[in-house]
C-alpha cells in the first residue's frame, strides 16, 4: 500500500478486534505521515463490518480495499485510476500464493470484464482486493452484508454487475496470500449457503437471465440438501428446502411460458 506511486489516496485501517500489536504499527505510521486512521473494535465484527466502517469514514470518490494477507503491487491504483471514468468497478488479475508457494488460478476462475453477471453466479471471480469501486454506488447497493460470515463479496458483485458492466486489468496488480488456515474459506464448509442466499432476490430481477439464476439456485440448494441429509444437519434444511421450490417453480413458469408462445410456419413447395 505504501509503495504505491499514485499518491493521492487517503490510508484508513479497519480492526476488526485483533489481539496482534496493529494498533501501534497503525499509531507509529499515522504520526509519521499524517494518513492513517485507526478504527479499532473490541470485539471481533466480521469482515463486512469492519471494511464497511472504514467507507463510511472515507472522503475520497473511489474505495480500494486491502486485506490484511494481501499485497497491492506499486502501480495497482495508477493502473485502475485510468479507466475511472469508463466503469464504475476495476478489477484485475492477481498472482496466487499459497503456503507461499506461487500457484496458478484454474479456468474456472478466470476473470473477464464487461457484462459478467452469469459468470458472476456460477464463482466469485471478482477478489475484493483488485477492486476500486466507487463510494457512491457501494453505498448504494448496501456495502458488504454484515449478515454474511463469508460470502459477502460474491453478494456485492452479484448487485453490482446485475446493472453495470465492469472494468477488466488483464494484468495481475495484487498477491494474494492464501492457505492460512485462520482464513474464512478454509473455516466455514457450507459457503454455498450464503451464494444461495445471495441469489434469491435475483430470481424476480428482470434486469438479469432468471432462468439462469434459478438453474444455479437449484443446483447449490441440492447439494446443501444432500449435504444436510448426509451429515444430520438440518439446522438450514427448511429455509434451503424453500428456496429450491421457489427456484423450480421459476424455472417452471419460463419453460411453460416458453411453450405458449407462438410458433411460425413454413411451407415448402416443389
Amino acid at each position: 500500500m505504501l509503495a504505491q506511486d499514485f499518491q493521492d489516496w487517503e490510508l484508513i485501517v479497519a480492526d476488526d478486534g485483533s489481539s496482534d500489536t496493529t494498533a501501534e504499527i497503525v499509531k507509529d505510521f499515522s504520526t509519521q505521515s499524517g494518513r492513517g486512521i485507526y478504527l479499532s473494535s473490541r470485539q471481533n465484527r466480521g469482515v463486512s463490518h469492519a471494511r464497511n466502517q472504514a467507507a463510511r469514514s472515507a472522503r475520497g470518490e473511489w474505495l480500494a480495499f486491502l486485506d490484511s494477507d494481501d499485497e497491492w503491487l506499486p502501480h495497482k491504483l495508477s493502473t485502475q485510476i485510468k479507466l475511472a471514468e469508463h466503469y464504475p468497478l476495476i478489477h484485475s488479475e492477481e498472482i496466487w500464493h499459497r503456503h507461499g508457494v506461487r500457484v496458478n488460478a484454474t479456468k474456472k476462475y478466470a476473470k473477464s470484464g464487461g457484462s459478467i453477471f452469469e459468470r458472476c453466479v456460477d464463482v466469485c471471480c471478482i477478489s475484493p482486493s483488485t477492486t476500486l469501486i466507487r463510494r457512491d454506488l457501494f453505498f448504494a447497493l448496501g456495502g458488504f452484508r454484515e449478515d454474511f460470515p463469508v460470502c459477502e463479496d460474491y453478494d456485492l458483485w452479484l448487485k453490482v454487475c446485475a446493472a453495470h458492466e465492469v472494468g477488466y486489468i488483464p494484468e495481475a496488480l495484487i498477491v494474494r496470500h492464501g492457505g492460512h488456515a485462520d482464513q474464512l474459506s478454509m473455516t466455514y464448509k457450507a459457503m454455498d449457503y450464503f451464494r444461495a442466499k445471495a441469489l434469491v432476490p435475483f430470481l424476480s430481477d428482470e434486469r438479469v437471465n432468471r432462468d439462469y439464476v434459478a438453474k444455479s439456485l437449484a443446483r447449490k440448494c441440492e447439494i446443501l440438501l444432500k449435504g444436510y441429509e448426509k451429515h444430520s444437519n438440518f439446522a438450514n434444511y427448511v429455509e434451503v428446502e424453500d428456496w429450491l421450490r421457489k427456484a423450480r417453480t421459476a424455472l417452471h413458469t419460463a419453460h411453460s411460458t416458453a411453450d405458449r408462445r407462438p410458433r411460425s410456419e413454413s411451407s415448402f413447395s416443389l
